[in-house]
């Protein structure tokens, strides 16, 4: 009795401590801290597109977009140097010139001896200059293709944003339907194994052979392979949503939307084919690598054009950074390629044959968007027609299951009636929950194909 009241004490002072949090739990429940995490589908999108890598890498090619169309508007500006340079020499020539720049040459530096036989001398210049290209062709066409770059990975991103949401939705869509594959087929296993009870008692009574007792016997071994492989195909659906969503692949998960078919009115297949068309961001990206493609002819053809750059410059010399004598240079230059062996027109001829690949490309991810669009289109179609059809066939199967057992049970069918019954009860109810998995994950590939899907998808 004491032991009890001291252990008592020590509890309560633990808990006022903060240091322990009672747990209430019942039997059959999990302490908090080992209950699976909680988890809409809504919260599955918004976690997927913080935490997923390739959607990171499509930010991080964004903003590289940005910075080339900075560098590119960086080359049709002046560029401002400063240049700090320190010289020794006996040069002659170079002797004569630096004493021309320091303003340090006397009526003696001209004796013949000194100028071909010149001490060493040392020189500081410190010069700021610039040089600022006025008329540069392949520039102008590199801002705007850049410019056009820039738009492009937008749509890039946006096109990953959606193709995340969709795996996100899938894999969720997933793992609700292996949980209930595993309830299913848990409760196919509690109703075989009370139909072998009462076959195990009517053979005892001597009212059935033992081939129905080792029959009925089969049939549960062969339901018990069936929940391993509903157990496993669930843990790798947990896995794979953990790795969408950038978690632990063992995280444990419980979700809290439910599958269920939605009763939004399906548009015509034309008017969901022109949707596609005008809204997916990858169609509007080939379009606009179809524009830098074109940019890129004109860029080729603008190096027959003729360059130029304006440049200048103010500069200190002396020999100590004392009495520095001072001077400046301004000018401009005007270059013409008169012959470049072929290099302009090779360039000319590549970007052309860029276009070209380009707007085969743009071909092809067309049809692509089409036969998506059309595929997910006649999925949702089937998977709506199936879910009405199971629901119905799980009702009859489950109504004939109890007419069979009790007929077996009074001695009127025979065991291949009842596990007939229970065999088809087991799979209406798969394949209604199969069927609820492929309507939610039609209708997000078809949203995914039309180019429409956001985080809000329902």
């Amino acid at each position: 009795m004491l032991r009890k009241f001291i252990l008592s004490c020590l509890t309560i002072a633990w808990l006022l401590m903060g240091n322990l949090s009672p747990v209430y739990c019942k039997n059959s429940e999990t302490p908090p801290c080992n209950r699976p995490a909680s988890l809409s589908l809504q919260e599955a999108i918004h976690a997927s597109l913080a935490a997923n890598p390739m959607l990171s890498a499509a930010h991080a090619r964004r903003e590289a977009s940005g910075d080339r169309l900075t560098q590119a508007r960086a080359g049709l500006l002046p560029q401002v140097y400063f240049t700090q340079s320190f010289q020794r020499t006996t040069n002659p020539m170079w002797v004569l010139g630096t004493k021309l720049n320091q303003g340090v040459m006397t009526s003696g530096d001209f004796a013949p001896d000194l100028l071909n036989n010149p001490d060493a001398i040392d020189n500081l210049n410190s010069r700021f200059w610039f040089l600022w290209p006025i008329l540069d062709g392949p520039a102008i066409y590199g801002w705007k293709q850049a410019g056009l770059g820039q738009n492009a990975s937008e749509k890039a991103l946006l096109r990953t944003r959606q193709e995340t949401i969709a795996r996100a939705v899938e894999a969720y869509a997933d793992l609700l339907s292996a949980n209930h594959q595993v309830t299913v087929v848990d409760q196919t296993i509690n109703t075989a194994a009370a139909h072998l009870k009462m076959i195990q008692k009517r053979f005892e009574n001597g009212m059935v052979v033992k081939s129905d007792v080792l029959r009925a016997r089969v049939h549960l071994a062969e339901l018990e392979q069936n929940r391993a492989i509903a157990r496993s195909n669930a843990a790798i659906a947990r896995a794979s949503l953990n790795t969408v969503m950038g978690s632990a692949t063992d995280q444990d998960l419980s979700l809290t939307t439910q599958l269920s078919k939605t009763t939004d009115t399906l548009s015509a297949l034309p008017e969901l084919m022109t949707t596609a068309v005008s809204r997916r961001p990858d169609l509007k990206e080939i379009e606009l690598q179809i524009k830098m493609a074109t940019s890129e002819i004109n860029k080729a053809k603008a190096g027959h054009w003729p360059t130029l750059n304006l440049n200048g410059g103010y500069e200190f010399n002396s020999e100590d950074f004392h009495d520095a004598n001072k001077n400046y240079s301004i000018g401009a230059d005007l270059t013409i390629n008169l012959f470049s062996g072929g290099r302009i027109t090779g360039q000319s001829r590549e970007a052309l044959n860029k276009l070209s690949e380009a707007r085969y490309q743009k071909q092809a991810l067309l049809q692509q968007a089409r036969l998506e669009t059309e595929k997910s289109y006649y999925d949702l179609i089937s998977a709506d027609l199936r879910i009405t059809a199971s629901e119905l066939a799980v009702q009859n199967a489950e109504e004939n299951l109890r007419i069979v057992t009790n007929r077996y049970d009074t001695g009127l069918l025979n065991i291949v009636s009842l596990l007939d019954a229970e065999l088809a009860t087991y799979r209406c109810r798969t394949s209604y929950y199969t069927a609820l998995q492929d309507h939610v994950k039609a209708r997000v590939r078809l949203a995914l194909a039309m180019g429409t899907l956001d985080e809000n998808f329902r």
